[in-house]
């Protein structure tokens, strides 16, 4: 499955590499966050930067590149978690059709509350990949898929590197470790558990 329609939830940012793949590889991706974090998706062709920019205010924001078989983009919506519906309206305007792939990074406040909301949004088989974070000092028990009728890769983020257990997991390993998992929800993988990161600091 390629260049299809694809939500993102996540804090503004923090799935951006993933989102830039996907883009590039040809799918329709949609962004609700509450601030403004630009893609970095390379015009296909010369002036359509500068053309935008003279739309008018209020005007959804794009990106605009993708794949020689196909061409991909990316969307941002203005949407807040503690506002589920309107994010939900939102985003189904901009997917301009139902989604064929989830990933969520949703604080555990509003968790339910938004993946309810989008449930809707999404196609019969859509797969989701789900990203949750072990809280700083506890283990997480190993985390049941949300949206139980939909195949989910669960991404648990640890508190430390692998590479480093003296530090925190960078972005880059986080958007490697989401981006796998999102490899095997496109390949149509059942249901599966991923840990990035180690989840308690190791004993010296």
């Amino acid at each position: 499955m390629t260049g299809g329609r694809v939500l993102i939830l996540a804090g503004t940012g923090m799935l951006s590499e993933v989102a830039e793949v996907l883009a590039r590889e040809g799918w329709h991706v949609v962004l609700p966050s509450r601030r403004y974090s630009p893609i970095a998706v390379p015009e296909t062709r010369p002036g359509v930067a500068a053309l935008r920019a003279l739309r008018p205010p209020g005007h959804v924001r794009q990106a605009t590149g993708g794949s020689t078989d196909r061409q991909g983009r990316a969307i941002w919506v203005e949407a807040s978690w503690d506002r589920p519906r309107e994010l939900a309206r939102k985003a189904e305007a901009a997917l301009g059709g139902p989604a064929d792939l989830l990933v969520a990074w949703v604080h555990d406040q509003y968790r339910r509350s938004v993946m309810g909301a989008i449930e809707k949004l999404l196609t019969e088989d859509a797969p989701v990949v789900e990203v949750r974070a072990v809280e700083s000092g506890g283990l997480l028990v190993e985390p049941e898929p949300l949206l139980v009728t939909h195949p989910t890769q669960l991404v648990l983020l640890g508190t430390a590197s692998e590479n480093d257990p003296g530090r925190s997991l960078a972005h880059g390993e986080i958007a490697g470790g989401v981006m796998a998992a999102v490899r095997r929800a496109i390949e149509g993988h059942p249901t599966s558990l991923h840990q990035v990161g180690l989840t308690r600091p190791l004993v010296r």
